[in-house]
């Protein structure tokens, strides 16, 4: 059977190789975390819909935020939550596993989707589906010797480790051959309920030096 044709990543997610993952029992701080992490240099954010209201919140952050950022949705499992997200403006779509309605629709509408995967036969299967890269979950599981040997054999496929990727830990996974890192709690602290934002702009920027540095490091 024929691999479906593949939309490509966002250009944010290659030159930044971070996507933020904005998670939050309450969205009331999200438009300030989103234009700090984005004026900071990481301009590739993934909404979640566990965050309330979130098909709502995403064209007001799209409205509010640069043009150059890229805003897409995550937690996406199912084809009518996937094209609600595209009709609410996502750029992108991430899965938390292998699901073939959500990326039977993102290949039809060309809208990037990086579904979760764990094991060799999973990252192939996403990717034979026509994932636009493979989102390594849960990272923290096997670290970036996991990734570097799932890369071994499957070289051609892009892999973005997320779940538990700390900062020191960032430039380890670009070395090891990832496209970017998907970030939460260890970039995000504790500023999607009201904290400080100059640490969370600190942190930002400290990730992106990782980011270099693992780059240059291949």
């Amino acid at each position: 059977m024929p691999t479906p044709a593949r939309p490509r990543p966002a250009r944010q997610l290659i030159d930044t190789g971070v996507v933020p993952i904005l998670r939050s029992a309450r969205a009331e701080h999200i438009p300030e975390v989103a234009d700090t992490l984005v004026s900071a240099g990481l301009t590739c954010l993934e909404l979640t819909l566990t965050v309330p209201g979130a098909l709502g919140l995403l064209p007001v952050l799209k409205s509010a935020l640069p043009e150059h950022a890229a805003l897409g949705v995550g937690t996406v499992t199912t084809a009518a939550e996937a094209e609600a997200a595209a009709a609410a403006g996502a750029t992108f779509l991430v899965c938390p596993a292998v699901s073939p309605d959500v990326m039977a629709f993102a290949t039809a509408n060309d809208v990037p989707c990086y579904p979760g995967a764990w094991t060799p036969t999973e990252v192939l299967s996403a990717w034979q589906a026509g994932a636009t890269a493979v989102k390594l979950f849960p990272a923290a599981t096997g670290g970036p010797g996991h990734l570097r040997r799932i890369r071994d054999p499957l070289p051609e496929i892009p892999l973005m480790p997320t779940g538990g990727v700390a900062i020191d830990q960032v430039s380890h996974y670009l070395a090891a051959g990832a496209i970017a890192v998907g970030m939460g709690s260890s970039l995000l602290g504790d500023a999607l309920e009201g904290g400080n934002l100059s640490a969370l702009a600190d942190r930002a920027r400290r990730v992106l030096d990782e980011v270099a540095r693992g780059r240059d490091g291949r």
